[in-house]
């Protein structure tokens, strides 16, 4: 497995009592264990094609076929909100996309991804951008996201202005449903209708667990990344339930168990502290992930993305010594001993001589560990997780891992992890809104 999980520090009986309740969390892990018998009933039925992923390989070559548009790019642009953009910069920023202090300065292609709608950002970039060597891409299940739909007429429209209009086909592509009898798909019409080439999301995957899907692949194939191993990774994570292990075996039940039995005790905050600067997408990802899977009739924790070394700075004055209402998540990686070596001579001259001949990844490295280790010890509730090598492997596992986790915690709690009724609602308002009414 490319990551290791201890919860050993996240109960009343290592910890005092801020911990998790011990029976508690034992008698959800034992629940779990008919959780996990359905999950292996859906894979082998294929009805919840989000198992099936990860052994999936038939749709490479229309991937790769839509990779070839983007060969001369000077910019790619992925136009999508929520669980279709998300996915996608997760992996992305293994490619360095928007890593801080770093992204601006990756080469050709750049990515540029518009998931929040600001009219301004959005026409500034329109202007900017040199459309004649910038390729879009539209991506929405259903077709009919307004966000996306006003993104994508305002580039056609863009394209046309630079006189492109023959063109377009060129530019554009999307990703969403298949056309289906009696529902009206806008996106699809419009871009087949400028003759652009059009991917089929899968019906049966949600946006926000469609990272190993196209619509996760599709970005990281356009930046050199490797879809194959992104997919094997998501199968070494999922193995163990399909070999029948028990729950205490199984990760993904084991931090499900742990979740629920937290806000069952008042822990009604979850916090993901990511030591790394490619990881920080990824807690945003699993922020949607959680909140819209488990938030319904009352039920589910508060998802909070955290970042390492730079939140300590912000936020750990607050967890360490602020209300007991968190449990904490820390995801280390293996960055000792790499980064630039400090001279002694310099340590020394600004009163840290033990920095000397350390390199900066041996500090970051100290700082996830110390971190961890002082929640515990001020009875905090922490989980942690390390990542010996972070890759497509290695992310791969991950996001598979906290898909089960939330899918698992969801049953748990007795709520439906794949759909959002509440969020539809705010959709239908807003358009009802925008048409005067």
């Amino acid at each position: 497995m490319p990551y290791t999980h201890s919860i050993e520090r996240a109960f009343k009986s290592r910890i005092g009592e801020g911990g998790v309740d011990d029976q508690a969390f034992a008698r959800l892990l034992a629940h779990a264990e008919g959780e996990l018998e359905n999950l292996r009933k859906a894979h082998r039925s294929g009805s919840l094609p989000l198992l099936r992923l990860p052994e999936k390989s038939d749709d490479f070559a229309p991937l790769k076929q839509a990779v070839k548009n983007f060969a001369k790019a000077s910019d790619i642009v992925f136009l999508g909100t929520g669980g279709s953009s998300l996915g996608g910069q997760t992996l992305a920023q293994l490619a360095d996309y928007a890593v801080p202090g770093l992204g601006s300065l990756h080469g050709k292609p750049r990515a540029h991804f518009f998931d929040n709608l600001d009219p301004i950002t959005f026409e500034a970039f329109l202007k900017r951008v040199p459309l004649e060597a910038t390729r879009f891409v539209a991506i929405s299940k259903s077709g009919g996201t307004g966000e996306t739909l006003m993104q994508t007429i305002a580039v056609i429209d863009a394209l046309k202005r630079e006189k492109l209009t023959k063109r377009i086909a060129n530019h554009l592509i999307g990703l969403s449903e298949p056309a289906r009898a009696g529902k009206r798909n806008g996106l699809r019409e419009l871009l087949q209708g400028h003759g652009c080439f059009v991917l089929d999301h899968d019906t049966g995957v949600g946006g926000r667990y469609s990272v190993l899907s196209n619509v996760g692949l599709l970005p990281a194939l356009a930046l050199g990344l490797n879809g194959k191993a992104i997919r094997a990774g998501a199968r070494e994570a999922l193995a163990p339930l399909l070999a029948g292990k028990l729950a205490k075996e199984f990760p993904p039940a084991i931090g499900a168990a742990l979740s629920v039995a937290a806000g069952e005790g008042g822990k009604s905050i979850a916090v993901n502290m990511a030591y790394a600067d490619r990881l920080e997408r990824f807690t945003k990802w699993w922020v949607q992930l959680w909140a819209e899977s488990l938030g319904k009739g009352g039920k589910g924790t508060t998802p909070v993305a955290a970042l390492g070394p730079v939140d300590q700075h912000s936020q750990l004055q607050l967890y360490l010594a602020g209300p007991r209402d968190k449990l904490f998540t820390i995801i280390t990686t293996s960055v000792a001993g790499r980064g630039p070596r400090l001279d002694k001579s310099l340590a020394k001259a600004v009163g840290e001589p033990e920095f000397g001949g350390r390199r900066i990844g041996d500090l970051v490295a100290a700082q996830g560990r110390a971190t961890a280790d002082t929640l515990a010890k001020n009875g905090r509730p922490v989980r942690t997780m390390h990542v010996e090598k972070l890759d497509e492997r290695a992310l791969g596992a991950l996001l598979m891992h906290f898909m089960l986790e939330t899918i698992i915690a969801a049953r748990l709690l007795g709520v439906d992890p794949f759909d959002q009724p509440a969020v539809e609602e705010g959709k239908i308002l807003a358009k009802k809104y925008l048409a005067g009414k």
